[in-house]
Parts: C-alpha cells; sequence; structure tokens
C-alpha cells in the first residue's frame, strides 16, 4: 500500500468527524496519538470474546497465551531487539521506569553517581532522583543548549566518571521535537561500566529504534503515543535480564520477562498494540518480515514529516513576535521531530490554547513534565509554552489553518 495523508487520515475515525459542527484539528500528539479503526476492532474483538488469562487448557485461555507471545514478537519488530523474551509490558512507561528503577538501583551505594537531563520528560528523571535518594547517590543533570534546546554533550562528557552507575536519556524531547544522539551517550556511559536508560516515548511515533545498534541497556515506550492503546513497552538487554532482581510477587515467574511484569496484564491493550505495530508496517513495500515492513514505512513517515517541519518553521519565520524553541534551521529538520515550542510575546501560552481551542484545533501549553527545560529556558514563570505536535496524519493545509487563527495574536515581519 502506497503512503499518502489523505490515505492514512481515512484509517482513522477521529480525524473525520465534526464536534459543533466543525471540523477538527489533532496538534496534541505529542500528549497522545489518535487511534486507526483498526486497533480499535481488534480490542474490541478481543475484551468481547476471549477475556481470560494465561496458562488455562480451556479456549479463551489458549488466545490470551498465544496474545501474549505474539504482542513480544511485534515488539522485537519495533524495537529491534535480540529476542521476544527481552521486551517487558506494563501500564505505561512511567510506571515501568519507576518499577525498573527500584531494581536496577538495588545494588547502588552511598556516594556512586547517576546522570539525567534538562531535555527529559520528568519520568525518566524523577524516578531515579528518588531512587538515588533512597541509596544516598549523587544525581547530576546534564544541561541544554538554549540556542537550538538539543543536549550539551560536553557537559555530560565532563560528568561522567567511574563512580557514574547509570545515564538516563531521552531519545527525542517531548517538548521541542530534539534528536539525543543515543549511541554517543551509550558508548560514554559504557567506557566507564554505566548503565543506559533511555526514553523513547516521543521517539517511537517518528523514527524506528534499533535497541542493538544504540547497544543501550534498557528503553522504554509508550504505545498510546504511536496510534495504539495505553500500554507500556521496555526492553531490557540480555545481560541484565536475569541478572537483575526485580520486586515481585514469591509464587511468579522468575524465568524470562514474565519476572518484570506485576499482576494481570491489560490483554486488551495488547491486542491493540499488536495492531497498532501492524498499521505502523502497512505502508512498508517489502513482505520479507515485519521488520523490514516497519522500516520501508518509517521512511515515508521521515519524508512527510520532515516536509511539515520546513513548512511550520518557514510559516514561522514570518512573524516577528513568535519566538520558536529548538532547531530552527530547515536544513537540520532531520535532528528534530515535527513537535514545535513556541511562545507569543505578551500572549500567555493558555490564552492561545484556549483561543484555538474554540475551533476544535488540540494543542497543549504548560511545561509537559519536560521541568529542567523549560526552568533552564526560564519559562516556568510565563505559564511554559505552547506546543504544536504533528503526526504522518497531519498536512500542510492544517499548518495554514492553524497560522490562520493565530493570526490575531501575530505581528508580521515587514
Amino acid at each position: 500500500m502506497s503512503f499518502s495523508p489523505e490515505a492514512v487520515r481515512r484509517l482513522f475515525p477521529a480525524l473525520t468527524q465534526k464536534v459543533n459542527g466543525k471540523p477538527v484539528y489533532f496538534f496534541d500528539g505529542p500528549g497522545g496519538s489518535q487511534v486507526p479503526q483498526s486497533v480499535l476492532d481488534t480490542m474490541t474483538a478481543y475484551l468481547g470474546r476471549y477475556n481470560s488469562n494465561l496458562g488455562g487448557a480451556f479456549f479463551s485461555s489458549v488466545v490470551t497465551t498465544s496474545l501474549m507471545s505474539d504482542a513480544r514478537l511485534a515488539a522485537q519488530a519495533l524495537l529491534g531487539a535480540e529476542s521476544a523474551d527481552n521486551i517487558v509490558f506494563g501500564a505505561n512507561m512511567t510506571s515501568l521506569t519507576f518499577q525498573l528503577s527500584r531494581a536496577i538501583s538495588r545494588d547502588w551505594k552511598a556516594g556512586d553517581e547517576i546522570i539525567v537531563t534538562a531535555l527529559d520528560h520528568y519520568s525518566n528523571v524523577s524516578s531515579w532522583q528518588q531512587a538515588a535518594e533512597d541509596k544516598g547517590v549523587i544525581v547530576h543533570q546534564v544541561r541544554v543548549n538554549p540556542e537550538d534546546c538539543t543536549l550539551d554533550y560536553d557537559h555530560l562528557a565532563s560528568l561522567i566518571n567511574d563512580k557514574t552507575q547509570l545515564v538516563a536519556v531521552t531519545y527525542a524531547s517531548n517538548t521541542t521535537g530534539s534528536l539525543v544522539d543515543v549511541k554517543r551517550v551509550t558508548d560514554a556511559a559504557h567506557s566507564v561500566g554505566a548503565k543506559v536508560y533511555v526514553d523513547a516515548v516521543h521517539y517511537v511515533p517518528h523514527n524506528l529504534v534499533d535497541v542493538q545498534a544504540l547497544g543501550c541497556d534498557f528503553l522504554a515506550c509508550s504505545a498510546y503515543k504511536f496510534f495504539g492503546p495505553h500500554l507500556g513497552v521496555a526492553y531490557i538487554a540480555p545481560k541484565w535480564l536475569q541478572t537483575i532482581t526485580p520486586y515481585k510477587v514469591e509464587p511468579a515467574t522468575n524465568e524470562g520477562p514474565g519476572r518484570f511484569e506485576t499482576g494481570t496484564q491489560s490483554f486488551e491493550a495488547l491486542a491493540g498494540f499488536i495492531a497498532a505495530v501492524h498499521y505502523l508496517a502497512q505502508w512498508g513495500n517489502d513482505e520479507n518480515s515485519l521488520r523490514a515492513q516497519l522500516i520501508s514505512s518509517f521512511a515515508q513517515y521521515q519524508s512527510h514529516e520532515q516536509a511539515l517541519s520546513r513548512y511550520f518553521i518557514n510559516k514561522s519565520a514570518a512573524f516577528s513576535n513568535l519566538v520558536l524553541y529548538g532547531i530552527k534551521d530547515v536544513e537540520r529538520v532531520q535532528e528534530r521531530t515535527p513537535t514545535f515550542a513556541i511562545c507569543i510575546e505578551g500572549v500567555a501560552p493558555a490564552d492561545v490554547a484556549g483561543h484555538l481551542a474554540k475551533d476544535n484545533m488540540c494543542v497543549w501549553n504548560g511545561h509537559f513534565y519536560a521541568l529542567g527545560l523549560i526552568e533552564q529556558l526560564g519559562l516556568l514563570q510565563q505559564g511554559g509554552v505552547i506546543r504544536i505536535g504533528m503526526m504522518h496524519y497531519n498536512t500542510k493545509q492544517e499548518i495554514d489553518i492553524l497560522f490562520e487563527n493565530l493570526a490575531p495574536f501575530l505581528q508580521n515581519n515587514n
């Protein structure tokens, strides 16, 4: 199937609805994407016919056990993992990260050090800060380059030493869209024996992950950010799968990924997750494997989204009172996602979001839990930023309509 925004949009019931007689415009993808009909149908089919638990001899349990296996295989393909056994599921990325942080930090000692970044969503900061506090471990935070909101790699290098136990880093900023060179971070961390925990929540909807190429120790994401249900997905590298000791119910398995999965999983969410991965792969031209289809599909997403980024950046440059935070060079759009943090001078972000909401334009305002970034930019007291986030189902025409609605606040350069 050939990718086009028009073909994509027909698959999402949310995109064709009208609210109060008006069309809708979803620029809130970084907070949670819309969902294709295939995902909805798959979740309903499972929950309505096979709702059960694992390990039984009867038909619905057999279906559920197979579903669990299929979900791990889908996640293996999506993340490029060595094995389906390296995949762990949970309620969401934040819950998984808090849970895993306790297992990973078991052997930390007072005087050890860890590193977090100011670019991260605080799910990948607070988890580690609190684990460190429990163990008397020192926490360092890497600065952001204010001119383009990228990670300050020189500052990171200055913080890494033989006491460093872990580096927690985002793969892409959920606020400015800035991408991080995770391979560079991983190589630096591993040079001193430190582990690397990657937050890929904002990255996965836009770019295909390859955990083996990155060499990271852990990576986590959330399916509701890439056209699926509310479900957390984590990758645990083979060397840690059996050597880290999780907190678990005593009779639960102590073998494989199940040892990290507390309680009964959301099997309907796993069904929706499988459907979401197959949705992501359906635009691929290679039929050899699910991974190959994903590679081909994501290449098309990137091409479209980079065109959207260039278009948005060029439109923004026409206004003297619109401040864009992050990479704003159209020649560098491959270093960002189509997620934009803006402020309009003299106007509160909440007022802009409220104005747009009247015409069914969904945008967020605030700090988006990227507290370190917003504080370093000095924007917390004024209400943070306005976030305009686009997915591959967005179009240039929607960007035009967005700027038409922003017109009362904007001043032309001339």
